[in-house]
Formats: C-alpha cells, sequence, structure tokens
C-alpha cells in the first residue's frame, strides 16, 4: 500500500467505528434497562415504606419516567463529556473507580501478553524446528491443554499448587503489607498472569508452528541453506522473520480475550481490576457501573480490532480498499 492508500484506509475504518460504538451503547443500555434492577429501591430511605407519590417523584426527578431513546442521549451526551455517573451502591463517581481499578487490570493483561508472546512463540518455534520429534509432540500437547483448559480452572490449579500447597506465592491479591518494591509485588502478579494467558499460549504456539513450517517449504530456506549458512541464521533470520505477519495478527487478535479473561480470573485471584469490580457490580444490580464497564471493554476491543485492520493492511500490501 502507498502512504495515500494507507491513510484514507485508516480514516475509512475510524469512520466506521463511529456507527458501531453507537449501535453497541445503545445495545447495552437497552439490554441493563431490561434487567429487573430498580434503581429506585436505592434512592428511597431505609427502612421506608413504598409509597407511590414518593417513587413517582424520584422517578421524574432523575428522568427515570422519559422515553427510553431520550434517556440514552442524556446517558451518551454525559459519558462524551466524561461524566460516567455514580454508583448507586456506594455513590461513589465511576471514574474515580475506573481511575483506580484500571491501572490494576492493565497491569495484569500486559504481563499476560508479553508471558503468552514469549512462551508461544519460542514452543512454536522449536516445535517448528523439531517437528515429529519429542519437543514438538509435548508443545503440542501443551498447546490442545492450553485451549481445552477453562482459564479459572487453571487458575484454581496453580493456587493449589504453587500457593497452598509450596507457598512459592500469595493465594491472591495485587500488594502484600510491608512489600513496596517492584520485584516484591510481583510475586502477587505471576500465578493469575499465567492463568490468563494460558489460552493465548496455546493460540500463539500453534499459530507460530503452521506458520514457521510454511516458511520452512519455500525455495529461498533451501537457497540460504545451500549456501552454508548456519540453521539458527535460516530459522530465525529467515523462517521466523518472514512468518511474523500472521504471528502479529493473532497477538493482537487474543488481547480482547485477556480484557474479558480479566473478568474471571480477577474473581479467582481477588485481583483488584476491573473485571471483579464488574462482577460484583453483577451481583449487587449496580448497573451504571455495569454499563460503563461494558461499553469500555467493547470500546478496547474494537479499537484492537482496529489495529488489527491497520497492521494487516501495512504487513500485506495485497489489501485494498
Amino acid at each position: 500500500m502507498k502512504n495515500g492508500n494507507i491513510f484514507k484506509y485508516i480514516l475509512k475504518k475510524l469512520i466506521q467505528m463511529i456507527p458501531m460504538l453507537v449501535v453497541i451503547s445503545f445495545l447495552i443500555f437497552v439490554a441493563l434497562q431490561a434487567m429487573p434492577i430498580d434503581p429506585i429501591n436505592y434512592l428511597l430511605p431505609p427502612g421506608s415504606a413504598r409509597d407511590p407519590q414518593m417513587i413517582a417523584e424520584l422517578r421524574a426527578r432523575y428522568g427515570l419516567d422519559d422515553p427510553i431513546l431520550i434517556q440514552y442521549g442524556r446517558w451518551i451526551g454525559q459519558v462524551i463529556k466524561g461524566d460516567f455517573g455514580y454508583s448507586i451502591i456506594n455513590g461513589q463517581p465511576i471514574k474515580d473507580i475506573l481511575a483506580q481499578k484500571l491501572p490494576a487490570t492493565v497491569e495484569l493483561a500486559l504481563a499476560a501478553l508479553i508471558i503468552s508472546s514469549i512462551l508461544g512463540i519460542v514452543l512454536g518455534i522449536l516445535s517448528a524446528v523439531n517437528q515429529n520429534g519429542p519437543i514438538d509432540y509435548i508443545a503440542r500437547v501443551i498447546g490442545v491443554i492450553g485451549q481445552s483448559i477453562p482459564e479459572f480452572l487453571f487458575g484454581i490449579v496453580l493456587i493449589s499448587v504453587f500457593a497452598l500447597s509450596l507457598g512459592w506465592f500469595p493465594v491472591g491479591g495485587r500488594n502484600i503489607f510491608g512489600m513496596t518494591s517492584f520485584w516484591d509485588k510481583s510475586k502477587n502478579l505471576v500465578l493469575p498472569a499465567l492463568a490468563l494467558s494460558i489460552a493465548m499460549i496455546a493460540t500463539v504456539l500453534r499459530y507460530t508452528r503452521n506458520s514457521m513450517l510454511g516458511v520452512m517449504n519455500q525455495e529461498y530456506i533451501k537457497t540460504a541453506r545451500s549456501k552454508g549458512i548456519p540453521e539458527w541464521k535460516v530459522y530465525l533470520k529467515h523462517a521466523f522473520r518472514n512468518s511474523m505477519g500472521p504471528i502479529l495478527v493473532t497477538i493482537m487478535l487474543r488481547i480482547p480475550g485477556l480484557i474479558g479473561g480479566s473478568v474471571v480470573i480477577e474473581s479467582v485471584f481477588n485481583w483488584p481490576g476491573i473485571g471483579s469490580t464488574l462482577m460484583g457490580a453483577v451481583t449487587s444490580g449496580d448497573y451504571p457501573i455495569i454499563m460503563v464497564t461494558t461499553l469500555l471493554i467493547a470500546t478496547v476491543m474494537l479499537v484492537i480490532s482496529f489495529m488489527v485492520d491497520v497492521l494487516s493492511a501495512i504487513l500485506d500490501p495485497r489489501i485494498r480498499l
């Protein structure tokens, strides 16, 4: 692609994201409005009787008796301005909740991304280089197990073995009292990051193996070997470099899975992030938090999808508008 075509392609994708975000946000709003949760119950004084007149006044005051389109327009307008509303359980601004919880989720997802990318690529290369050998069989078993076992179950196994039985890592939480250095706090990150990354390790491993095997049968690989180039250079400099395109796209496509998977993993490991906050909001019926966090996750997924499209267009010049 020429620079002008790339710019037009990026602009087109950005414009397409706007109606998609509108549709997704509207569906989220309508779905949660249909839930059997009446926010008026949280606005009534404790122990007070359900006075119909008081309920009607509260509905009128907070605009809950307006048509759903007007309510949606008011809500999305506030979100665009950065006003995410308040929790109906404790009255805390949702903006403050996100500021407290989002860094923990980003930290966990980033650690899982690094672990899964490194282990998946290394195991995939070793598997391709030793095709049909013991290493290849072990890597393929890891790939099957990683995509078969649910992440939360893998997390429970990690806690049972490495936290409860061996005592090498904490059971859960993000920080340990009295430990302030990065290396001290990193012990809390190891198990949840491993649990979150297991499925992605399996995916990256399989794609790296298949991509490497496909490239290693090309003529230029045979030419490089005929020139007497060492095998490790053939594998890394020629085979791996030319197979990086689909591997990078695969890694990018799996990032939304890390964000979505953190909802369960954070609850298993008592990790104070957006995922555990969303689970708590669902349990308590705090629908303003559910709406904002769900919209945030959907936005992240759309942005990642956009980045994958752009990366694919840059790596593959055959892609056209």
